[in-house]
């Protein structure tokens, strides 16, 4: 197959995958296919409660989730929890520098018993050894550079314990998406959690969430419109300037 007709095909599919969003909202992820869905329809087994015991069943200290005295902390693959995440970060960095250098060499060989006056007369005309060499050179440099940045976002979504590791660390994930209009708003949230950090409110704050890996973002027209073309985004990788 020509290259030309290969690059047709893909610019076709291409263009096939953005005219399917022509007049339409994007669409929602289906929960059924997310992690969370899979946690929460494969929770571990309950505490069996002692058959030759019917009293265990009434009992306020029995094991179960139900229980009045149970702690109410996600716990266990399935269970759901709150994070709150609050950035408030402010960045500050300034730096110059500086570097000057000078450098000068001077040669001659006025006398070097009695050779240079003899090789004198076979040099070309202004030619002498009483300046064989003379080499000046000199650079300057100065540089500056100066970052301000600041990053402030205030969320709350809720996760779900995906699985539970040997040592009793949760594995968490949360995801969250808000369509308005023709713009969709996404949020994930994953990362490990100890279960001594989760609050009495079943609520951890995102600072104590180990490799947090947190994504706000979003997808639709809107979206679409500041993302740059395919084929600019490949010029701009294939230019050198």
């Amino acid at each position: 197959m020509k290259p030309t007709y290969l690059l047709c095909i893909m610019l076709a599919l291409g263009a096939c995958n953005r005219v399917g969003h022509v007049g339409r909202p994007p669409a929602l992820t289906d929960l059924r296919q997310t992690a969370e869905f899979d946690a929460m329809v494969n929770p571990p087994l309950d505490i069996p409660v002692d058959s030759g015991r019917p009293e265990a069943s009434a009992s306020l200290w029995a094991g179960a989730q139900s229980s009045l005295t149970h702690d109410r902390r996600a716990s266990v693959r399935g269970d759901i929890l709150t994070v709150v995440i609050e950035i408030d970060d402010r960045a500050e960095i300034s730096n110059s520098s500086g570097r000057s250098r000078s450098a000068s060499e001077d040669v001659s060989i006025p006398q070097l018993g009695g050779i240079p006056q003899r090789l004198a007369r076979k040099l070309p005309e202004g030619a002498s050894f009483d300046e064989l060499v003379a080499a000046d050179s000199s650079s300057n440099y100065k540089g500056a550079g100066n970052i301000s940045r600041r990053d402030k976002l205030t969320l709350r979504v809720a996760a779900t314990v995906v699985s539970t590791l040997p040592n009793g660390t949760l594995q968490i994930e949360g995801t969250q998406e808000v369509r308005v209009n023709y713009e969709l708003r996404e949020l994930t949230v994953s990362g490990f959690v100890r279960p001594a950090d989760v609050g009495r409110n079943n609520e951890i704050a995102y600072d104590r969430i180990a490799g947090a890996r947190i994504s706000y973002g979003g997808r639709g027209h809107i979206t679409d419109v500041q993302q740059p073309r395919y084929g600019q985004q490949i010029t701009d990788i294939l230019l050198p300037y």
